[in-house]
């Protein structure tokens, strides 16, 4: 909505069937950071790293402000918690609990030195030894003597973050409507589409954000370079009876991650199942024991008394995955019809709590300029790929 023209009415409707933070989206564990599992610089990592801390303050203003009217629209929504989880200090929630990335073989240590002096400023990556990395987290294993410590990297409440980012934009709809002549409006479907020519007539531009959901669409079905994954995350918590604390730990990178949600909860992922077509949310308890089996090895390597902690309840989503090119795996952008009615934003992968500010920014831009050439060209090259066939 920020790039509209001022003085002209605009209508935003958004389609979502299962509510808004309700499907994949909401259910990614919420580390957010820009850097790739060997701590290397992402595509784009400075410039999505920057729009995510712009819209995460957005998100918390408008948290602030009026959750309670919010809670009152909807009652299946409620900001019980923090959008951002904190360490605690002896007085109040002030600084983040960070991520740490242990090395677990000698062979990653040059790598991750390197990386730690080409990082960003405003999430820098601080190299320590085993000792340092225990006084972060004191029942931290470096297999390899040494670790990476992002200060500045966050867990994040997926579901709470969404949901207040859509309040922001109600905000900013009414705030623009009162103050210029223009009226904007910005409304929520909680309905399935079907089809695109359900939407085509009714509006002047479409943009799809279906996640893996998005061949299901007839017009794009088979026509996209996508590899579906499905991934399953466990919720643990330490039994009342042990004395840990973790409450100032930071969250753990390794081949499991740990995101700590409080001193006595966190949460274990994650699997990768390629090629599933198991949709559901939901978690059977076979799948759950064979995930805990897969990960708990993986998290006691680095982590070992998570073997202390309990299984309390699992949570799945299905990725989509992007084709992998030299500039990396990359998502999908760009227009899906010859006359730039329909647009793509898809294969974000499990990179979505990063990426989806600067690509909301670019496709925006795309439409209200209908102008397919100002989205990067690696992000639109797909489309030259032999599987794609334009309608």
């Amino acid at each position: 909505m920020q790039h509209y023209s001022k003085g002209s009415d605009m209508s935003i409707d958004i389609y979502d069937e299962a509510g808004i933070g309700s499907s994949t989206s909401g259910v990614s564990g919420g580390l957010l950071h820009p850097y790739s599992p060997k701590a290397k610089l992402l595509w784009k990592g400075s410039d999505s790293w920057k729009e995510c801390l712009e819209l995460l303050a957005v998100a918390q203003r408008a948290m602030e402000r009026n959750a309670s009217a919010w809670e009152t629209h909807d009652q299946s929504c409620s900001f019980d918690g923090p959008i951002v989880l904190r360490r605690a200090d002896l007085y109040y929630y002030v600084s983040f609990r960070g991520i740490l990335k242990p090395a677990t073989t000698e062979m990653k240590v040059e790598t991750l030195m390197e990386n730690a002096k080409n990082c960003l400023t405003n999430c820098p990556l601080e190299a320590m030894d085993e000792h340092a990395a225990k006084c972060l987290a004191p029942n931290i294993i470096a297999p390899a003597g040494f670790a990476i410590y992002m200060p500045l990297a966050m867990n994040i409440h997926p579901k709470r973050y969404l949901q207040a980012l859509f309040l922001a934009c109600q905000n900013f709809a009414d705030e623009a409507s009162s103050s210029a002549n223009a009226k904007i409006d910005i409304r929520f479907h909680e309905k399935h589409v079907n089809t695109l020519l359900e939407l085509g007539g009714d509006y002047d531009a479409v943009v799809v954000c279906l996640g893996a959901k998005v061949g299901m669409l007839p017009e794009l079905s088979g026509n996209l370079p996508l590899r579906a994954c499905r991934g399953v995350i466990a919720q643990l918590e330490l039994p009342t009876n042990i004395v840990e604390c973790c409450i100032n730990s930071p969250s753990i990178l390794s081949d499991a991650w740990l995101a700590f949600q409080g001193p006595r909860s966190l949460l274990m992922g994650s699997t990768w199942d390629w090629g599933s077509k198991n949709y559901s949310p939901r978690v059977l308890p076979e799948e759950a024991s064979k995930a805990v089996s897969d990960l708990l090895p993986k998290a006691s390597a680095v982590f070992p008394t998570i073997k202390k902690w309990e299984f309390v309840k699992a949570r799945a989503g299905i990725r989509a995955m992007p084709p992998s090119t030299a500039a990396g795996s990359l998502p999908l952008l760009g227009c899906v019809d010859t006359n730039c009615r329909y647009w793509l934003v898809g294969g974000l992968g499990s990179r979505g709590l990063l990426y989806h500010g600067l690509l909301g920014k670019l496709i925006a831009q795309a439409v209200i300029s209908d102008d397919e050439a100002v989205i990067p060209s690696e992000l639109t090259s797909w489309k030259r790929m032999a599987i794609w066939k334009q309608n």
